[in-house]
């Protein structure tokens, strides 16, 4: 049956409870995955969700920081929250779905400003987190899903200007390697340019910076839905909604939605 599963990092949950009602007026989303919640689980706005028709909440919250959340229409059996990070931050979350496969719900760190671990610590923290996940996902075997806010760029065709960018945190050339190690790690197909192949430009953030963020348009494709190579086949389809980058008080992230035929 069709499972449709969205992705967004929606940069504060409490702050934007407006995108939320936004979203799922506009799309029928059976698994909403955020991230960037920035709350406890205890402050999770609970009655939205359920309002809205997604009660089965499964949070893994941090105030003001970081968190990531599974909101779904259905019962779903929590499985794990990796620490890859190894400092207690809330980045990860994983469910079995109905059909028995693994969710992961992932919330890579930024990893600051300057790409250099001898100087910026945050960098180096980002890197041991995609270590750390890649010989997971080595020695994973069970089909899955993984989607979030992986914090990196990998394609050229994945920012607006790839010369430009190689020095700045997101697309370096340090951290595409480390990306690109991770999927070999498992196989792990990407469904965004799996539907959407280069030379076409794709991105799912843009700056608050930016004075007009459209027509500038210097976006990022941080934002990821993968899967394991046996599962390809069911992905019907996966949607990158730009629009929802001019919504009232927006994320800087944009949702995905992808549908599966589960």
């Amino acid at each position: 049956m069709p499972l449709t599963l969205a992705s967004f990092n929606i940069n504060s949950v409490r702050a934007r409870p407006h995108i939320v009602e936004t979203l799922l007026a506009r799309q029928p989303i059976d698994i909403l995955c955020l991230q960037e919640t920035k709350c406890a689980d205890g402050e999770f706005p609970r009655d939205l969700f359920a309002r809205l028709g997604l009660p089965h909440l499964h949070l893994h919250g941090q105030r003001m920081h970081h968190g990531v959340a599974i909101a779904s229409r259905m019962p779903l059996a929590e499985v794990a929250r990796h620490d890859w990070q190894a400092n207690g931050e809330a980045r990860h979350i994983a469910v079995r779905l109905p059909s028995g496969i693994l969710l992961h719900n992932v919330y890579v760190p930024a990893g600051g400003d300057i790409p250099d671990r001898s100087v910026n610590p945050k960098f180096g923290q980002k890197l041991d987190y995609l270590a750390r996940m890649t010989d997971w996902s080595g020695a994973s075997r069970e089909p899955a899903i993984l989607v979030g806010d992986l914090n990196i760029a990998p394609l050229p065709e994945d920012v607006w200007d790839h010369d430009a960018l190689l020095d700045v945190v997101s697309h370096t050339p340090v951290e595409v390697e480390a990306l690109g190690h991770f999927q070999k790690s498992h196989g792990w197909v990407d469904l965004g340019r799996h539907f959407v192949p280069p030379p076409e430009r794709l991105y799912s953030w843009w700056s608050y910076r930016a004075r007009d963020w459209a027509a500038s348009d210097r976006g990022r494709r941080l934002d990821h839905i993968w899967c394991s190579p046996e599962l390809a086949a069911t992905a019907r389809s996966v949607a990158t909604l730009r629009e929802a980058r001019g919504w009232p008080r927006p994320s800087d992230h944009v949702p995905l939605v992808a549908i599966f035929d589960l």
